[in-house]
């Protein structure tokens, strides 16, 4: 249940083989040049530079006016040039801010406080700074939509490997212009929702146009976020309705069919939908018993073997006294955990983040197997004897 990544509105985190993004561009000390650092899975923003040797020295009251820290405190860190010069900046005190390191190039004629760019190490993170730098460099009206939706909303999500930021415009032929694809697309007013300051399409309409534009897995990871939000099938299958003609709708459906109100993070939508692709199933998500001894839920259930994903975070947590656990503490626990769901004639599965996603996938499809076929030829795929402890009420998010 508990993972590296994350379903929580500020951390995304996921380990993938991923094409860079947009440069953010610092000045270099060591080689006097504007260097540009392309953000890949593995490496961080650049981090800011020291102040030049030479020049005025680089304070708020001679270099940034107030309005100019207004302005980049009301929009998340970010100026534009056009505004950085209507608020009485010149030129040259732009460039002397990005060399000195104390300013960031996030894209063409947009700039972030170097601080906020070297604080911010998750892949949601950067993707979010991308694309609200490029959104405030559009001068027509648009809601956010996609995945830039999905950002500000705080849905964890699989990011494509092309990464774009996407805006719909409903008098806008749908083209692709500097890194932000413009769709053309109707959206109702209470289509419509603020996240972060910003107008963005709401959760179940971002879900199902990032199944139209992406397929799979990308859209049952999308929904399935917003149905353990509590957005209901009705709901997706409303929108849809709206949709009949719209391209990819098809991919959509598919989506949506395939997805589950049980799975509570990316990882677990993913290991879900590698145990269908395996033959396994039914698939239950969100098992839980409870006897006089405790309660524990498992990720997922098929017959009478157990699925579980292990995230980082399931091994850095607090227990209920509110303390941090130690690694070893953790461990321990998910350890008697495992054991007294074993004392039940359960088998158990465990998966980790490359199980589920890239090269790793086609071994752990024929691990998962072979356990699941060796559990159900020791102890069948009826769990009736279990009545007593199964809980019956369904998990929800916290």
């Amino acid at each position: 249940m508990f993972w590296g990544v994350a379903a929580c509105p500020d951390v995304l985190l996921l380990p993938l083989g991923i094409v860079s993004l947009q440069s953010i561009a610092c000045y270099s000390s060591q080689t006097g040049r504007i260097s540009s650092t392309a953000t890949r899975q593995s490496a961080n923003f650049t981090a800011p530079g020291t102040a030049l040797a030479t020049g005025q020295p680089l304070t708020d009251a001679h270099t940034m006016r107030t309005k100019v820290l207004g302005l980049m405190a009301n929009q998340h860190g970010l100026i534009s040039r056009a505004q950085a010069l209507a608020a009485d900046m010149t030129t040259e005190e732009i460039v002397r801010l990005v060399r000195s390191g104390r300013w960031c190039v996030v894209r063409r004629g947009v700039y972030a406080d170097a601080e906020l760019v070297s604080s911010t190490t998750t892949l949601a993170g950067r993707q979010r700074l991308v694309d609200r730098a490029a959104c405030l460099r559009i001068t027509v009206p648009f809601v956010r939509s996609h995945e830039t939706a999905a950002l500000e909303l705080g849905l964890g999500l699989l990011l494509p490997p092309r990464r774009m930021t996407h805006v719909t415009r409903p008098n806008v032929g749908t083209h692709n212009r500097h890194g932000i694809k413009h769709h053309l697309a109707p959206y109702r007013k209470g289509d419509v929702v603020e996240a972060n300051g910003f107008r963005v399409l709401d959760p179940a309409r971002t879900a199902i146009d990032i199944a139209r534009e992406h397929g799979s897995p990308y859209g049952e990871v999308a929904i399935d976020r917003v149905r353990w939000q509590g957005t209901t099938v009705l709901e997706l299958e409303n929108i849809l309705d709206t949709m009949l003609h719209w391209p990819d709708h098809r991919r959509a459906v598919i989506c949506l069919a395939q997805s589950s109100g049980g799975s509570e993070s990316v990882p677990e939508t993913l290991m879900r939908l590698l145990l269908e692709e395996s033959g396994i199933g039914p698939v239950h998500t969100q098992f839980g018993m409870r006897d006089e001894r405790r309660e524990a839920w498992a990720d997922a259930r098929a017959g009478r073997h157990l699925f579980e994903f292990d995230g980082r975070q399931k091994y850095q947590r607090p227990d209920t006294s509110r303390r941090l656990l130690t690694p070893e503490d953790a461990l321990f626990e998910e350890k008697n955990r495992e054991d007294w769901f074993r004392g039940y004639r359960l088998g158990m599965s465990r998966f980790i983040w490359t199980d589920v996603w890239g090269p790793g996938r086609g071994a752990a499809k024929l691990r998962a197997r072979r356990a699941y076929d060796a559990t159900t030829a020791m102890w069948g795929t009826d769990i009736s004897d279990l009545a007593p402890y199964v809980i019956v009420e369904r998990r929800r998010a916290a």
